[in-house]
């Protein structure tokens, strides 16, 4: 080898190649659990076919559906292979779910599998409940496909007992598919009845930590949650999902030193990876917990971060809401209301993504004394909520009612209307006490209950104040601003 050649090798190993330099094509390290799932495909296919799954189980999607496709250039008439390529357009716990640019793509590779024909009853039924999930996509709501498929994968999984997949692919879609309504959490604890005995069964696969991870996402179930945080990030390092996921349980649990190790990992194995969106999700988590320990200048120069990565594309949620939500976090938390004030919408972004920017404008003008001026952002948020609920989507439509609420209550407030601020901040609370988060944020950006307590004590209520704070800290443990302001108002009210 020549020196020049050394020379560029060393340099390359320094000085690797950039995201926009590697596109797609790096490859993914190999540490990503163990999936065995069996197909009567070619048996040259089934280490791959089995890597996809195990891509697939940590939402690396792209990485997935490349596997699978190396799998259908092995074997052509591999059916499954086509499955899978499909099954990397289902995106079951993101929003959205499905990409309406994919959906005649997906569509396509279902029917090259049914074209195909498959060897075994157990791969027709795989077949045919993804296909419940495409068909019709322009007429049927996906909310009742979305039911369709969960029945059918119930069906299989109840025909298949020993099959592993078939329990934890329908342990997906049953979480997928439960209700941010219910409180009681039926479905999440479903999924778990299904996915805790398995884990100890197969302690290496990483669905089973995933979705246990998803299942007990909330405060009532957090607590059980911590073994499956622990294991997944050691099941699939090599996914920066696995690295991060653990932290939706520490953030529900208030373990701010741990989100911060998940979430650096994640954050760095994402963006050597080039997976924009993880990274921005890890960021956007790691802000979260940097504040809540009053680490300000390590969640600004995450923020620094954000403002030097190149264009970002605004119309993809899961990267617009991270990117929106973390400046509005950072101003908000620390309320430096004029920075709050200046917050701009990203242009072409989702509804529900500008929303959280035009709240925290309002908000920071409505708490600098500049309530006069928050008309416009009222309206923008009125107007918000009945075109998401026009189109459908009534969670998000119901999140910005909260945020307009919120928006009210202050201008009340300002304007001497306490009794009818604290009534309307009451409304956005219970609302919100009443709807469980989506796993693309650790949180709204201040709990309407939280901001319930900080108005109650600005009408010189700290004993009221006091139980609204111990209520948001009951939904959020370790929230800097509820236990400050219920420091407060406990002094306050000892005074009395």
């Amino acid at each position: 080898m020549s020196h020049s050649w050394r020379m560029f090798l060393t340099l390359l190993f320094i000085f690797p190649l950039s995201p926009a330099q590697e596109t797609h094509s790096h490859p993914v390290p190999e540490k990503l659990g163990k999936v065995s799932f069996p197909i009567s495909c070619t048996p040259a296919v089934q280490e791959q076919f089995n890597r996809g799954m195990a891509l697939l189980h940590s939402f690396a999607y792209r990485a997935a559906e490349n596997a699978f496709q190396g799998v259908a250039e092995q074997d052509p008439r591999c059916a499954m292979a086509s499955w899978g390529i499909a099954m990397s357009y289902f995106r079951q716990l993101w929003d959205p779910p499905l990409v309406p640019e994919t959906i005649s793509i997906a569509q396509k590779e279902v029917q090259r599998a049914q074209q195909i024909g498959v060897g075994t009853e157990r791969e027709r039924q795989y077949i045919n409940a993804l296909a419940l999930i495409f068909q019709d996509a322009a007429t049927v709501p996906y909310r009742s496909r979305a039911t369709n498929y969960e029945r059918a994968m119930g069906d299989l999984a109840a025909k298949n007992r020993e099959d592993v997949e078939a329990q934890v692919l329908y342990a997906l879609a049953l979480l997928a598919n439960a209700s941010p309504s219910d409180k009681t959490h039926a479905k999440q604890k479903q999924a778990a009845d299904l996915l805790e005995p398995l884990d100890r069964l197969f302690p290496q696969h990483p669905g089973i930590p995933h979705y246990l991870i998803h299942a007990y996402d909330n405060a009532e179930l957090a607590q059980r949650g911590l073994p499956a945080a622990r294991a997944y990030s050691q099941v699939a390092p090599a996914a920066p999902h696995a690295l991060h996921m653990p932290s939706h349980i520490f953030t529900r649990l208030g373990m701010w030193d741990d989100s911060v190790r998940a979430n650096l990992a994640a954050k760095e194995a994402a963006h050597q990876q080039g997976d924009t969106g993880e990274e921005l999700h890890a960021m956007d988590y790691l802000v979260y917990a940097y504040l809540q320990m009053g680490r300000d200048k390590d969640a600004a120069q995450v923020i620094q971060q954000l403002k030097s990565m190149q264009v970002l594309n605004a119309a993809d949620f899961k990267i617009a809401y991270a990117s929106t939500a973390m400046p509005v976090r950072y101003a908000v938390e620390r309320r430096q209301w004029d920075d709050a004030a200046a917050i701009v919408p990203q242009a072409g972004a989702p509804p529900h993504v500008v929303a959280i920017a035009i709240w925290a404008r309002g908000l920071g003008l409505v708490r600098n004394g500049r309530a006069a001026e928050v008309r416009k952002e009222l309206a923008q948020l009125q107007q918000i909520a009945g075109q998401l609920r026009a189109a459908g989507n009534d969670y998000w439509a119901t999140q910005t009612d909260i945020l307009l609420r919120e928006i009210m209550a202050w201008s009340a407030q300002a304007e001497h209307r306490s009794e009818e601020a604290v009534t309307v901040m009451r409304q956005a609370a219970d609302h919100e006490d009443a709807i469980e988060k989506l796993p693309v944020t650790p949180g709204p950006i201040i709990p309407a209950r939280e901001q319930l307590g900080d108005l109650l004590l600005e009408c010189n209520h700290p004993d009221l104040a006091l139980k609204e704070f111990e209520g948001a800290l009951a939904n959020a443990p370790g929230r800097r601003g509820a236990l400050q302001g219920s420091a407060h108002a406990a002094e306050l009210s000892s005074r009395k």
